[in-house]
């Protein structure tokens, strides 16, 4: 069999159940067999890379597919315990495909949809011996006739469209098939399809419309069975014993549930777990330069909010979804919601954010590409300011400032003390090698504007305090009056503070860098 009652599915999930690390999501089973045979039967799960829609999805295949029996798998999960588990376990004619699979030697769509349908058909043919010698226009003439009812478990439905070999008449050719499969066929029991982009990226018409899409902005139902939940990964880290929390926190977490809870990815906290040590795992994966295309389509659209984000200022945003319409990326609103859904920024309550240091990487490499123009000749001199601010040269982070401040970027001209931030975030971009950056991080007697707290052992920790028509003086009084130094103790055994005063009328920075030592 290629695809129908295969048993892939019940030994792909018991290999999940036998890792090391794994979070129960088997609920996600009693909600799914709940639009079994009802009117909501048609459902489209849509989620960014590694974020568990295949391992559900293999989950989902070993509990319905019949003829296996996967009992022993489910044995203590939270699914055993509920009212419909007998009634649908391993019960279900099961069609699972993975149309990111393609044969060897794939050269069009023809090649590889031909694969599909052949395999379908081999299979009904295998299955009701009556289908065999006759000649069918179509495959759902083939199921139709079998006189059987099917539940379809379809993966990764999107991942043709990538290849560079498709054309519009491919793409619409595709989904007229998936169309003819799926909709208003009464042999269909459920039709269960995941992907990273929507449907409604590719249809504009009502090819597909039966299906209800659930993606990061828009999924109030099904949004607590993928990635993990706070309260996972604080179980995983005390089981583990070899990552706190706060630091996987500090990497991984970032994304929201509709109810405000928050959402780790949960390639990244596995992977971290079994290896012992935190790294960007997810944004190595897959094609990850489509943030700098995202913004390249329209920079001028999006680059603001982008600097914004990096300096840890959320963008304020009405964003409506992603849609057909958007496929070329034209202005910011369809930029930013592609983003949302392709998992590189966090939306919630109407704000953006870039979700956690492992893409925050990502987005200073963004920054210094050649198309974000004067933005990129900021960033390069961030190394020499880094520099500068360690060898205490006072004058040259003051003329760096200046500089800075002094090119025609106009959301860099301190309109505000966000202004400000973006300047001082850009100038500093590259001390994000070698240090943890916090803006507005809590130290001593209150928060002190930024602090630069070393990654590993010998360099000196820097505080950093930010005054508009004030002293650079009286910034340096309140960071020790307050104590600010306090925290960086814990990282470092020398603090160099850094006050930075920017005088309003005669547009003029100051600087003045002190040294102290833990010790006194």
């Amino acid at each position: 069999m290629n695809y129908l009652n295969t048993g892939d599915a019940c030994t792909l999930f018991g290999e999940i159940l036998n890792n090391e690390i794994y979070v129960d999501k088997s609920m996600l089973i009693d909600k799914i067999s709940s639009k079994i045979r009802t009117g909501n039967k048609y459902i489209c799960i849509t989620r960014p890379r590694r974020f568990g829609k295949s391992v559900n999805l293999h989950m989902l295949g070993a509990y319905y597919t019949k003829g296996q029996d996967c009992r022993q798998l489910f044995e203590g999960l939270a699914v055993s315990k509920t009212e419909r588990y007998e009634k649908h376990r391993n019960c279900h004619n099961v069609i699972y495909i993975d149309f990111s699979r393609m044969p060897d030697e794939c050269a069009d769509y023809q090649g590889y949809i031909a694969m599909v349908q052949d395999g379908i058909r081999e299979d009904l043919q295998e299955a009701y011996p009556k289908l065999k010698n006759k000649v069918y226009p179509a495959v759902s003439r083939m199921l139709a006739d079998s006189g059987d009812s099917f539940l379809f478990l379809l993966d990764e439905w999107d991942s043709i469209f990538y290849k560079e070999f498709m054309t519009q008449k491919d793409k619409d050719a595709y989904l007229g098939f998936l169309k003819n499969l799926l909709k208003d066929q009464p042999y269909v029991e459920l039709a269960y399809m995941t992907g990273v982009l929507p449907i409604a990226k590719y249809s504009s018409g009502s090819e597909l419309n039966m299906f209800r899409e659930h993606n990061f902005m828009n999924d109030h139902t099904y949004d607590v069975y993928f990635g993990m939940l706070e309260e996972d990964v604080r179980a995983l880290c005390e089981k583990q014993g070899k990552i706190s929390y706060e630091e996987l926190a500090y990497w991984y977490d970032g994304y929201y549930l509709s109810d405000g809870r928050h959402l780790f990815n949960p390639r990244s906290v596995n992977y971290a777990l079994t290896d012992g040590v935190c790294l960007n795992y997810w944004t190595e994966t897959g094609p990850m330069n489509e943030i700098a295309d995202c913004i390249e389509h329209n920079t001028d659209a999006v680059r603001e909010d982008i600097v914004r984000m990096v300096s840890g200022i959320p963008v304020e945003a009405d964003l409506q979804g992603y849609s057909a319409a958007d496929l070329r990326l034209e202005g910011r609103d369809e930029i930013l919601s592609a983003m949302v859904v392709y998992g590189f920024l966090s939306y919630h309550d109407g704000y953006l954010r870039i979700p956690n240091h492992e893409l925050m990487e990502k987005y200073q490499r963004v920054l210094s590409r050649e198309s974000m123009g004067g933005v990129q000749k900021i960033v390069l001199r961030s190394k020499e300011m880094l520099e500068a601010t360690q060898n205490g040269d006072a004058e040259k982070v003051a003329a760096i400032l200046e500089e800075t401040h002094d090119r025609e970027i106009p959301f860099l001209q301190y309109h505000d003390e966000n202004s400000l931030s973006c300047v001082i975030t850009l100038c500093y971009l590259s001390a994000r090698n070698s240090y943890y950056v916090e803006r507005e991080a809590k130290s001593g007697k209150g928060y002190c504007d930024y602090m630069f707290l070393p990654k590993k052992s010998g360099l000196a920790a820097i505080i950093l305090e930010l005054k508009v028509d004030d002293s650079c003086e009286n910034a340096l009084a309140q960071i020790k009056e307050k104590g600010y130094v306090q925290k960086a103790w814990e990282y470092a055994d020398e603090a160099l503070l850094v006050g930075i005063g920017y005088d309003k009328g005669k547009k003029r920075h100051r600087c003045m860098i002190e040294r102290q030592n833990k010790q006194g």
